[in-house]
């Protein structure tokens, strides 16, 4: 204890080096273990987005790309399915629920969904968590539509509010639905999910809104059909884009997978989004372990500057060195004392990186939240990432090593000559 007592006031004798070289050991943690916790969060964001839901239905194509754009709203199916097939798939003995997804329309970057009632009954995200309302309520009438927690935040959006769509990605004049806006009945409860970038309407509503569209485009001048009107025409859907289902026995998955897959009116897919975000995190999992060695580097750099300015010391110090001999103490006594003061340093700055990253957590949680839709959980240290505070002790243990060597084979005879 008197050691560490003695090392500490050698730095605080030192501490204009000794700050700069704390504070670079800090950062460092803080990179590191921030990495970490964003890393860790990120996947359980990701793997949170959808529970509940045994498969996903679209028309054939890759695996990651339909849980792309039917989860996650990125990206455009290379199909759709038909309402027939839809309705055929609906009727199987074994599934319980099915939710239809229709997609292809936009409001101010937003993503507009086309669905039913069944969405806000099944759809379950986190821990089988289903959707709450903040304000509202689901859509009733044709012209209804419910927003997501970020697009109320961001649009600064009502209930009440008049919603115009556009047509497909680009918010241009000529590819809004500005001859059938939307009201706003219901605000959804922020889930920290792509659930809070989207807007739901009914399927019948992007029907109405599309009825008097030709080949992907507007009508002629004169030729609209009035909002009024398109309320009394047929507007059962002719097609989705995908569908989740939920089964009534998880242990047929296998066999309803199958025979939607050989299902011979149209190429259709299933897939299990389990195995669908596995494969998709996997191709993101390169990125992220280059951001973690970028992690590790940094950390490799600030323990390499604590050595450099413990061996750059030690000339100065060799006189100190050498009263602490004359006055009884051991060489190992030395060595002791130095490699106090890296344990000092490396501890202290770990501590501080911790305190740090706490710091940047509570006063960017909401941002990171609200802008990338990952949720940062303020809790204790998981052990992963009490494992790498204690790799970086152990790191900054041996690379005290050198420099406490070096102290002890110092001569008494030559810290005690005066060089000239």
């Amino acid at each position: 204890m008197q050691l560490l007592i003695l090392a500490w006031k050698s730095l605080l004798n030192r501490r204009a080096t000794a700050l700069l070289t704390l504070l670079s050991i800090s950062f460092s943690v803080l990179l590191l273990v921030g990495v970490e916790r964003l890393r860790t969060e990120a996947r359980e964001s990701f793997a949170n987005t959808i529970s509940g839901t045994d498969l996903i239905l679209g028309a054939r194509s890759g695996t990651v790309q339909l849980l792309l754009y039917s989860v996650f709203h990125i990206g455009d199916a290379t199909n759709n399915i038909s309402w027939k097939s839809y309705q055929d798939i609906a009727a199987m003995p074994r599934v319980d629920w099915i939710i239809p997804i229709a997609l292809g329309d936009s409001h101010r970057g937003f993503r507009v969904i086309g669905t039913d009632q069944s969405y806000f009954t099944h759809y379950r995200h986190g821990r089988n968590q289903s959707l709450t309302f903040a304000r509202g309520g689901p859509f009733q009438d044709l012209y209804d539509v419910v927003v997501g927690a970020e697009v109320a935040k961001s649009l600064g959006y009502h209930l009440g509010d008049a919603v115009v769509v556009a047509h497909g990605a680009s918010d241009v004049s000529f590819a809004r639905h500005a001859d059938k806006p939307f009201r706003v009945v219901g605000i959804l409860e922020r889930s920290g999910t792509p659930l809070d970038r989207a807007l739901y309407v009914s399927l019948q509503a992007i029907e109405a809104i599309h009825v008097d569209w030709r080949n992907g485009g507007p009508p002629p001048p004169g030729q609209s059909i009035p909002a009024g009107q398109a309320r009394e025409m047929d507007l059962t859907p002719r097609a989705i884009t995908a569908a989740l289902i939920g089964l009534k026995a998880r242990i047929a998955t296998f066999q309803v997978q199958r025979r939607i897959n050989e299902y011979p009116e149209e190429p259709l897919t299933a897939i299990l989004p389990g195995v669908a975000l596995s494969q998709l995190w996997g191709l993101v999992g390169v990125a992220e372990n280059a951001l973690l060695l970028v992690s590790v580097c940094v950390v490799i750099v600030g323990l390499i500057g604590m050595l450099t300015a413990l061996l750059s010391s030690l000339n100065e110090r060799r006189r100190e060195m050498a009263i602490l001999r004359s006055v009884g103490a051991r060489p190992a006594h030395v060595f002791a004392l130095i490699m106090g003061e890296a344990f000092a340093l490396t501890t202290t700055g770990a501590l501080t990186g911790v305190a740090l990253l706490y710091a940047v957590l509570f006063s960017t949680r909401q941002l990171i939240e609200y802008r990338f839709g990952i949720h940062l959980a303020q809790t204790g240290l998981s052990a992963h990432e009490l494992m790498l505070l204690g790799l970086v002790l152990l790191a900054g243990l041996l690379v005290g090593i050198l420099p406490s060597y070096r102290a002890y084979r110092l001569s008494l005879a030559d810290g005690l000559s005066i060089r000239v």
